[in-house]
Formats: structure tokens, sequence, C-alpha cells
């Protein structure tokens, strides 16, 4: 029975919201996540780009040939030379919601923006929000806090056409925010690599390609590949491929020069249109999983007013090239489209990649040899992790190791489900007790969980066939349904939750290493985080606090001061089962475990979990906190 309240609900209960305050109230509409900017998906990092995306969309359009992007502390500016905001446009250009130059193509016929919003956005989350247009000998300018208009005018400018936006977000909303500029810089490489011949200048530094998506892949690659790199270019599309040894699949995924990092469309259409075009080719029934096995490359493609799910723009859910309302002469209005991403992106290939194989016949061997042995392993092991499992079934393993989660199997939760989609979650623990707690208190409807009994193997170590007999992470795989395509995955947050000691911290190191070597794209997506648990409790007869390392309980232990009582948690299954009830709900602390595509994942894991090095000797001793410093405290 539904809970029955006293509120009243009349007149006064309807409320209508100033453009900006909406912005601000639910900014998870507009920019994603908040954040403080340690993980790249954070709002500051989509509030630079909504900007940058409109000086693109200039140079696009033929407009302006270079972007000067500066970062000092937490203030950002951005100028272009492209053709400015019409002078008299300018306040409602970046005020006024469903206003803009980007709702037909006649103006911005590629863009990334579309609804007239992000502009506004970033205005209206920013403490200071300065704009200027220069066109003509003449500058309009508007400045800004939180949306709200404190001075504009049009005056006299010797300035170069063009737009200068400068802000700095506001710290009420992004709480201790700083920028990271590695995450900056992959974006103005990827822009100068998507767009050639324009120039970024990034704080002095100039970023220009010559040779568009070849650069990209070319300058990531962090093993040697098999064969020279393929690049193919067409209208309105560019794709490039090879193949490594390595693991997964690594394919980066661009529309309109916007960074779909969760893929879409377009990216669906390039794999299936990859493996038809190679399984024609050799004439032979090969699966998809083994010609793409270990496939390194990127699409990028231009089409009309795409459609973004989700105002982060990461996802492309365009169907067609372009679609569009005409109206008849009849006054009636029909839709008119041009073909399908799937079947533009899959003829392009079909012809170009076919054609390319048949004058480079050199590289056709080294293919196949390299599918062969694709399928081979693949073979191998799927008849390996078949008797695991039904091992595993026989003494009664398999059903005690995950607890899922309702989403996956109840009617309950079936409306609303795209909504809770994003928010499902599998928690990898160690041992019963910790499952246990983290079972007692989780959100049962999008929180799974999954008990490790002891250490796994070292994956580096073992080979692929071993890695397969290993019970406990083949049927981590059956979990997350990850087996043959990532497209799968269960669980859109795999959470890695290991106790605070030595031996967490190994298991810790051991789920990585089996993730980074055979699935490395579920990090490369960011699907992989690791719970951060409570070090210390921290307490008097009227207040409690949770703490997560030294320098925090000590604070801590000065701000309660009288009475104070410090409890120091080692492992998960110490925490009850009420405390642990807020470290997993909305206030939970994760870390995103980050790979960046320049990186070698052989290198880092023979740093981590090779032979016992040198360097990883000192490197440990030098980041290492011994049990005596977590125990010392410093009032």
């Amino acid at each position: 029975m539904a809970e029955i309240t006293n509120t009243t609900y009349n007149d006064d209960a309807i409320q209508t919201l100033e453009w900006n305050e909406h912005i601000r109230r639910r900014a998870g509409m507009y920019i994603g996540r908040l954040g403080n900017g340690d993980r790249q998906g954070d709002g500051i990092y989509v509030l630079l780009k909504e900007i940058v995306d409109n000086s693109i969309d200039e140079f696009s359009m033929g407009y302006g040939k270079r972007i000067d992007i500066t970062i000092e502390d937490q203030t950002v500016s951005v100028r272009d030379y492209g053709r400015g905001i019409p002078l008299n446009k300018v306040v409602d250009a970046t005020s006024k919601l469903n206003t803009g130059g980007k709702f037909d193509d006649t103006n911005f016929k590629k863009s990334v923006g579309m609804n007239g919003v992000g502009t506004k956005a970033v205005n209206a989350m920013s403490i200071e929000f300065y704009v200027a247009s220069y066109r003509d000998g003449q500058c309009s300018y508007a400045r800004f806090s939180r949306g709200e208009l404190l001075e504009s005018a049009i005056v006299p400018s010797n300035e170069k056409n063009g737009t200068y936006i400068k802000f700095t977000p506001d710290e009420e909303m992004f709480n201790g925010f700083s920028f990271h500029m590695e995450f900056v810089e992959t974006m103005v490489k990827n822009y100068s690599y998507l767009k050639k011949g324009l120039t970024l200048n990034l704080n002095g530094v100039a970023y220009k390609s010559e040779n568009g998506l070849l650069d990209l892949v070319t300058e990531n690659m962090s093993e040697t590949p098999l064969y020279p790199l393929i690049h193919l270019e067409g209208e309105d599309i560019e794709i490039v491929l090879t193949h490594g040894n390595s693991y997964g699949e690594n394919i980066s995924s661009f529309v309109n020069g916007q960074n779909t990092r969760d893929g879409g469309t377009h990216l669906a259409a390039y794999r299936e249109a990859i493996a038809k075009t190679f399984k024609d080719f050799y004439k032979k029934d090969y699966k998809p999983e083994d010609i793409r096995q270990g496939i390194v490359g990127a699409i990028s493609i231009q089409i009309q007013e795409p459609i973004f799910e989700g105002q982060t723009k990461t996802k492309l859910g365009s169907t067609y090239m372009w679609e569009k309302q005409v109206k008849g002469q009849d006054g009636t209005t029909s839709t008119d489209r041009g073909p399908t991403i799937r079947t533009f992106v899959n003829d392009f290939v079909a012809k170009n990649l076919n054609d390319y194989l048949h004058m480079h016949m050199d590289i056709v061997p080294t293919i196949e040899d390299k599918i062969k042995a694709s399928q081979a392993e693949r073979e191998e092991i799927a008849g390996v992790q078949k008797k695991t499992r039904e091992r595993a079934k026989k003494t009664a393993v398999y059903n005690r190791k995950l607890r899922d989660c309702r989403y996956h199997y109840c009617d309950k939760v079936a409306k609303g489900k795209e909504d809770l989609r994003e928010k499902t979650s599998i928690f990898i623990t160690e041992g019963d007790s910790a499952s246990g707690t983290i079972t007692k208190v989780r959100d049962a409807n999008t929180q799974a969980v999954f008990s490790l009994r002891g250490k796994p193997i070292n994956c580096f170590k073992e080979s692929r066939k071993k890695v397969a007999e290993n019970e406990e992470l083949n049927l981590l795989i059956a979990a997350l349904d990850v087996e043959e395509d990532l497209d799968n995955l269960r669980y859109n947050n795999i959470i890695v939750a290991t106790d605070a000691d030595d031996d967490g911290m190994h298991i810790r190191m051991l789920v990585l290493t089996f993730i980074m070597k055979y699935y490395p794209d579920l990090i490369r997506r960011g699907h992989v985080y690791i719970l951060q648990t409570p070090l210390f409790r921290v307490n008097n007869k009227k207040e409690r606090m949770y703490c997560y390392s030294p320098e925090e309980r000590d604070a801590a232990a000065k701000k309660l001061k009288n009475g104070v009582e410090i409890t120091r948690f080692k492992g998960l299954g110490e925490i009850s089962s009420n405390e642990f009830a807020d470290f997993i709900g909305e206030k939970m602390r994760l870390d995103t475990v980050k790979l960046a595509d320049e990186e070698s994942i052989q290198d880092i894991m023979e740093f981590y979990m090779g032979i016992n090095t040198y360097e990883r000797q000192h490197f440990i001793m030098d980041n290492l906190r011994s049990e005596k410093e977590l125990e010392d405290v410093n009032i």
C-alpha cells in the first residue's frame, strides 16, 4: 500500500522555474554528472566541449582555421576566428533556451549541437560568464553570473571576426573542481585528428593533424600492428583499421567531430561491416568475434542533424544519414530521409575495404592467420569453460556466486527500465562476509553482487586455457556475459569492492589484471571502478564521521574534539550492514579505472604483476603506507 502523506497539493505547489534555475537544479539533463574533474566524463569537461564545439562548427562551415583555448586555474577562455554571433543576438544566443542558428541546415549543415542548449548550460553553471562577438569592426559583449545578465553593449572594435567566451564553473555545483590537463589534451588532440587543417592552441601549444584518423590511431597504438594500417576516406566517412595481438577490440568512433565514447549506430554498423567484408572476401564462415579479435581502428562520419542519446552526446542514436520534414505544395508535411547509417557504412566498407585487400594481397595471409588463431583459441576455450561451469553447477557453486539484481528478470522494474540501465552495477567482492554485508543493503533493483572465493589466478602469468579452467573467473565471465560480445555487458558499472588491507589490494590487482588483459575495452569505455570504503569511523556522543584517509581522520578528530573514539576498519566484513548502506548508495565513492589508448597493456601488467623488479620495489616503498602510519593520529 502506498504511504499517505499530509502535504497540501494545491495551486501553490505548481512552480515555474527560470531557464537558468532549471538548468542548475536539473544539471544531469544537460551535462550528465557534475563531479570535480577527476573523471573524464565530469561536467566541467562537458562545459568546455560545448563551447569548443561551436567553434568547431564554424570551421566545418569554412570559417576560421584557428581556435585558441586557455585554461588558467579554474577559468577557461575560447577564441575562434569564425563569423561571430550576429551582434544583436548575442544575449539571446547565450541565455534563451531553444534559441540558436542550428535548427535547419542553412548555416550549419553537419554540426554537433542542434538544440540550442549547450552554451546556455555553460552560462547557467558558471559563476562568471563573458561572451564577445566580433563582426566587421564592432563588438557585442555580455557578462553574466549564474545565467543572470549583468551588462551588455555593442562597441567599436579592431579585433578580427569571431567569438570569444570566458567562463568559470560555479564551485557551488562543481565542489572542489580542477581541470586535469591530460583529459583536455586528449579532447583537443581528437579535434585536430578529425578536422584536418584546423590548428588548436591549448595554453600556447599547437595541435594540428595532416592525416586525420590515421594520425590518431598511429599515435595511440601501444603495440606493433600485424600489418600496415588501412586508411580509407570517402564523402562523409573515414575509417582506419589493423590487427594486433592484444585481446578485445579497440575502435574509436566519432560523429561530426564528437567523440562518441559509448558508440552507437555508426560503430555497430562499422563492426558489422568489418566482419561481413572479411568473411565475404575469404569466402569462409568465420565468426564475427574471431574476425574482430585484436582489431584496432576508428571510424568518423558526418551526418545532418545527429540525434544523440543524452545531452552529453557520447552515443549516437540516429538511424539515418539525414532526416528532415518537407512541406509539399498542398501544405502537407512529409519526412524526407537519406540512407540508413547501417547501409551507408556497410556499403562503403564492403566496396573500399574489399578493393584495398585485392590491391594489397601481401597482407591477406597475415589477416587470415590472425583470424584462424583467434578461432582456434576460442573453440578450445569454449570447451574448457563449458566443463568448468558444469562442474560448478554440480557443486552448487554456480548459484551462490552471483546474487543478481531484479533489473534483469523482474517485471516490477520493467517500467522505466531504460532509465535504470545506467545505474545497473555488479560488486565484485571477496568472501562471504563482505558479499553478505553488501547484499543486505544494496538496491536489489539495480545492484548485483558477485562473491570471489579466495584469490583468483594471476592471468598475466597464465595461459588463456588455464584462465578458462579457473572456476572463479569463468563464472565471472558468465555473470558479465561478455564472452562473445562486449555489447552484451549485463551491468553498466563493474565495481571491484575488496578490503583495504594487503590481501584486498592483491585481489583487486588480480581482478583488474584479468579485465585489462582479456576485456580492456570495458576499461576504455569507462565501465570499471574501484569502490573506496572508509578506513576509519570517528565519533563522539553526538556525531559520527567516516574517513577515507589518515588526513580525513585527523581533520574529523579535530572537528569533533571531546570524547572522540576512532575505529580502524580493515575489512568490509567489519562494517555493519546499517553503516554500509551509506557507502554503496548515492554518496558512493568510486575511482574510475583508466586506460589511455596510448598506454601499453603489456607494459602495465609487466610492471605490476610480472617479476618483482627493482623499479617495482621502489615504487611500492615510495607509495605504500604502513599500518603504523594508519594508526597514528595527529590532532
